[in-house]
């Protein structure tokens, strides 16, 4: 006969076992739902990050676009080039070695680039960053116009910048800045390079939000 009293206490010490199991078949469940959230969102954000970086790039093609149709005649004259959504001027157009005075056609190159880039720029609310550049060769002592290629390319910026408002762009449109010899765009191992570096660059960018006074 079986004794009632010893079948209890195996079904007793039986009952944690399974209790123990489902806890832990609870806890993995809850484990493998917490991963599986976590890895939900890693993708969401990817894919929004994906989105975000596409519609950029859409935008940055667009705005190429449309800076290539605003300048199509002076582009075409092959006096003027557009790269990365900068402008570039040669700098023997627009000035004599080692000067900062305007040449007749330079002038006039700088006059047939002001009423695109005024509506370009008016549809965008942007601003325009003139910018001076040289290449890596000492200012002649002869030249004491200029203390260094820095302030060279300073003055050079000023003088297109205050070209293109005297040509009817607005002054709170454009802006100056020098760079000196830094940011070249070829090697300054040859004469044709170091032409290459003496320029002047026109870039649209965003308008600044002006600053709270402080309370």
């Amino acid at each position: 006969m079986i004794d009632l009293n010893e079948a209890g206490d195996g079904m007793e010490q039986t009952a944690p076992v399974w209790a123990v199991f489902g806890d832990l078949m609870s806890g993995l469940l809850g484990a493998f739902v917490l991963v599986l959230v976590g890895v939900l969102i890693v993708q969401m954000e990817l894919v929004t990050s994906l989105e975000s970086e596409m519609a950029k790039r859409r935008q940055e093609e667009q705005r190429r676009m449309a800076l290539e149709k605003a300048l199509a005649i002076p582009l075409a004259s092959g006096r003027v080039t557009l790269a990365n959504g900068r402008i570039g001027i040669s700098g023997s157009v627009l000035f004599a070695l080692s000067s900062d005075q305007l040449r007749p056609d330079g002038r006039l190159l700088l006059k047939s680039l002001v009423p695109p880039l005024k509506v370009y720029l008016g549809e965008r609310d942007e601003m325009l960053m003139v910018s001076g550049f040289t290449d890596d060769k000492p200012v002649a002592e002869s030249n004491r116009r200029f203390e260094d290629n820095l302030e060279l390319s300073a003055q050079r910026a000023l003088t297109v910048t205050r070209a293109l408002i005297d040509e009817g762009m607005p002054s709170q449109r454009v802006f100056a800045a020098a760079f000196g010899a830094e940011q070249p765009v070829a090697a300054n191992t040859s004469e044709q390079g170091r032409a290459k570096n003496r320029r002047v660059e026109m870039a649209p960018v965003a308008r600044t939000a002006p600053a709270k006074p402080a309370s």
